[in-house]
C-alpha cells in the first residue's frame, strides 16, 4: 500500500532498545534468516496466520475457522486442535475473523506514519526524562524504503528521540538518509567470518561491514551501539568477539554490546508452521 508500512507489532514501555522508556515499532520483512531469530513473525514481508493451540476451543465446541476457510486449509484431525495446511492457505484471514478465542491471529498490519506517531505520542509524558522515545526495529526498517525517512521526519518534528535497530544489510543511500534524522543507531555485527555468516544468517557480511564503515565515516558524531548476539557454536569464542572489537577500534562514538543467547521465541516457530533452526 502506498504511504503505508507493514508493522508486526508496536511494543510500549520497552527498556532495552535505547535510553529511557521506549516505544518500539517492529516492521515486517528482513533480508536475513538468522537461525536464532526470536522474532520469526517479522521475517516475511507479507501478512501471515499464526496459531496458538492453547487458546483453541476445539472442533466440537467451535470449529468456525474450518467452516470459514474457502480452500479447506484448516482442519481438525484430532478433533481438539486445528492444523493449517500452509501450502494451501491463501492468507485471506477469514479463519482469523471467525475465531472467537483468538487462537488464530493475523501477523502484520498496515500502518501510516501518522498512525505510528499517534501511538508513540500517547506515552510522550514518559519520554521527558531519560531521553526516552521511539525505536524502529524489525525485521529490518531499511526494507520500508522512503516510508522510513517520512516516518523519521515526522518523529523529529515532534521532537522525539529516535533510535533505529538495523542488521546493516540494505541500501546505503537509504541508511544514510535515515541516519541524518537519528539520535542513536543500534547496528548488529554478528561475525566477521564470511562463511559462518552465510551459514547462520543466509547472507554474507560484506555489505553489512561496508555499510558500517561508510556510516562511521559519513556520520562520525552519530551515537552508535554495535550489538553482537553471542550464539553457541557460531561466534561465542574469544577470537570471534575480539575480531569485532578490533574492527570497532578507532571509530568515533561507537560502543559494543554483547547480547546473551535465549530461546524465548522458539514457540513462535510452531505457531507459524515453521521449524526452529537452532535446536
Amino acid at each position: 500500500m502506498t504511504g503505508d508500512a507493514l508493522v508486526s507489532h508496536i511494543q510500549r514501555y520497552s527498556l532495552h532498545d535505547g535510553p529511557g522508556i521506549r516505544t518500539v515499532v517492529f516492521f515486517k520483512g528482513c533480508p536475513l534468516r538468522c537461525r536464532w531469530c526470536c522474532n520469526p513473525e517479522t521475517q516475511r514481508r507479507e501478512r501471515e496466520v499464526s496459531y496458538r493451540p492453547a487458546r483453541c476451543i476445539g472442533q466440537a465446541a467451535c470449529g468456525f475457522c474450518a467452516v470459514a476457510c474457502p480452500v479447506a486449509a484448516v482442519a481438525f484431525p484430532s478433533g481438539s486442535v486445528a492444523t493449517i495446511d500452509r501450502e494451501r492457505c491463501t492468507a485471506c484471514f477469514r479463519c482469523v475473523s471467525a475465531c472467537p478465542s483468538r487462537a488464530l491471529k493475523a501477523e502484520g498490519e498496515w500502518k501510516t506514519a501518522e498512525e505510528i506517531i499517534d501511538v508513540v505520542e500517547r506515552d510522550a509524558a514518559f519520554y521527558l526524562h531519560g531521553n526516552g522515545g521511539l525505536t524502529l526495529s524489525g525485521g529490518e526498517p531499511l526494507l520500508q524504503g522512503t516510508f522510513l525517512t517520512d516516518l523519521l521526519q515526522k518523529a523529529k518534528r515532534r521532537r522525539l528521540h529516535v533510535a533505529m535497530e538495523t542488521c546493516g544489510y540494505g541500501n546505503y543511500t537509504l541508511l544514510a538518509a535515515a541516519a541524518s534524522y537519528l539520535d542513536l543507531i543500534l547496528f548488529d555485527i554478528k561475525s566477521l567470518d564470511r562463511d559462518k555468516h552465510v551459514a547462520y544468517t543466509g547472507q554474507p557480511n560484506d555489505l553489512i561491514l561496508e555499510n558500517f564503515n561508510r556510516l562511521c565515516t559519513d556520520f562520525p558524531s552519530l551515537d552508535k551501539v554495535v550489538r553482537t548476539p553471542v550464539i553457541p557454536g557460531f561466534n561465542d569464542t574469544p577470537v570471534d568477539l575480539e575480531q569485532i572489537r578490533t574492527l570497532l577500534r578507532g571509530h568515533p562514538n561507537v560502543r559494543h554490546e554483547t547480547l546473551p543467547y535465549h530461546r524465548f521465541g522458539v514457540e513462535k516457530y510452531a505457531m507459524l508452521g515453521r521449524t526452529y533452526a537452532l535446536p
